[in-house]
């Protein structure tokens, strides 16, 4: 059983976003996608911790920074144009919006997707029904 506070805050931000028109080139480079989502980060004001990138054959990109407040990730389909980005970070909403703001930006998608929730313990109860 979940126990409510209506009046405690939230946990965190979990901003998701679906790119498609965006360059397959871009989409397939696994250390321009590294440096452009820490940047992102860095300039979002989330504190880095550290970043993986991996590299599919043939193509695609799986990725993750760890920041201190939580994490930023992409799966990418270059050969659709399209990559599914998310930034989830405990503390300050500001900082996963400004964060995914300028992902998207450097990305130069055509069609942009974008959905944002709050997470942690108050809030699901709240936006989730209970399982049966």
């Amino acid at each position: 059983m979940f126990q409510t506070t209506p009046s405690a805050p939230p946990e965190g931000r979990h901003v998701l976003a679906e790119l498609t028109g965006c360059s397959a080139v871009v989409l397939n480079d696994p250390a321009g996608l590294e440096k452009c989502f820490r940047r992102c980060a860095e300039e979002g004001g989330a504190t880095l911790v550290s970043s993986h990138f991996h590299h599919f054959s043939p193509q695609g990109v799986s990725g993750v920074v760890v920041i201190a407040e939580s994490h930023v990730t992409v799966h990418t389909w270059p050969e659709h144009g399209y990559a599914a980005v998310d930034v989830f970070t405990c503390g300050c909403p500001e900082t996963a919006e400004a964060v995914m703001g300028l992902i998207i930006a450097s990305l130069h998608a055509e069609t942009v997707h974008r959905t944002s929730f709050e997470r942690g313990p108050y809030s699901v109860p709240q936006r989730i029904p209970a399982f049966t």
